[in-house]
């Protein structure tokens, strides 16, 4: 397994977002992104720095362009003078407001870009928090194979020859959709949320011994395969061993931790003449049920309990 650092690029950004560009200092379109969240400089134009992260993107609003309309243009030249020495990567103004000479001049000065965008300002800020919030999530890559399953992101892990492809492959038959082959690419979104998806270059793409490589979303169309699925259900495969004791009952709730949030996790032991792929669909819909409230073991030991009890 391996952990990744992440950066975005300001042009990507300019991209997905559709930004218009007012100040372009040469290769501006490289600058590097490392922080998921954004700030509004009311206090660093009015000149208090403390605890003030620079490498976060600038986002000027109403509220900041009109406190500054009301300097004078040598104490708005100054403010931003301060703002961009600071480091900062870019300043991005809203709602198409008209970007300050003083702050062009600034900007071509310490070469930092100005962006400009017509949308409000809540809405921009909550779009890129949220969108550099996944493009810079801590990441794992892991060798299993994710599956969508009545809605529910499952991660199969085991040992390579165990069957993850071959369950992957008729999971896939019966309706169910494929993220990942292989190597599954991990994001940890939040502290609770885990996402999963395939390496750019092997996405669609699943490996069957005796056949070779095959391109499900050819084979079984654009319905079978799906780009990112959360992951809520991890299934680890093992070959069966006599005389090992695997749980029938299901009451001892097992997490695999990956990134450091518990997953729901199951063994299942793999021998001839077991259906992995049926047995694995019961899991998926099991505990979407137990997300929901209910347990099927609880509830089959309470009735037990009832029954001694009443006797």
């Amino acid at each position: 397994m391996q952990l990744r650092e992440n950066g975005v690029t300001l042009e990507s950004l300019i991209q997905e977002f559709k930004l218009e560009v007012v100040v372009a200092p040469e290769g501006f379109e490289k600058i590097m992104i490392v922080r998921d969240d954004v700030n509004r400089p009311g206090l660093q134009l009015a000149g208090f720095f403390d605890y003030f992260d620079p490498n976060r993107i600038q986002i000027i609003g109403k509220v900041e362009f009109t406190y500054c309309e009301k300097m004078s243009p040598e104490d708005r030249q100054t403010a931003f003078d301060r703002l961009f020495a600071s480091g900062i990567p870019c300043l991005l103004f809203t709602r198409n407001i008209e970007v300050f000479p003083e702050a062009i001049a600034s900007a071509e000065k310490y070469g930092k870009p100005i962006l400009r965008t017509n949308e409000f300002t809540s809405s921009t800020i909550n779009a890129i928090i949220a969108s550099l919030k996944v493009s810079l999530a801590p990441k794992q890559t892991l060798h299993g194979v994710l599956v969508e399953i009545y809605g529910e992101g499952v991660l199969i892990l085991g040992d390579s020859g165990v069957g993850k492809s071959e369950t992957a492959i008729e999971l896939v038959k019966r309706g169910h959709r494929l993220i990942a082959d292989d190597a599954v690419e991990i994001k940890r979104v939040s502290d609770k949320t885990l996402v999963g998806t395939a390496p750019e270059v092997i996405r669609h793409f699943i490996e069957l011994r005796g056949i070779g490589i095959v391109d499900v979303r050819r084979i079984f169309g654009v319905g079978s395969v799906k780009q990112t699925e959360k992951i809520e259900l991890v299934i680890n495969l093992e070959p069966w061993e006599d005389g090992k004791v695997y749980d029938r009952l299901g009451l001892d709730g097992q997490t695999t931790s990956i990134m450091d949030i518990a997953i729901p996790s199951l063994t299942i032991p793999v021998r001839p003449g077991r259906n992995l792929a049926v047995i694995i669909e019961v899991a998926a819909m099991n505990n979407r049920y137990k997300k929901m409230g209910y347990n099927a073991a609880a509830e089959l030991q309470e009735r037990m309990m009832r029954s001694f009890g009443g006797n």
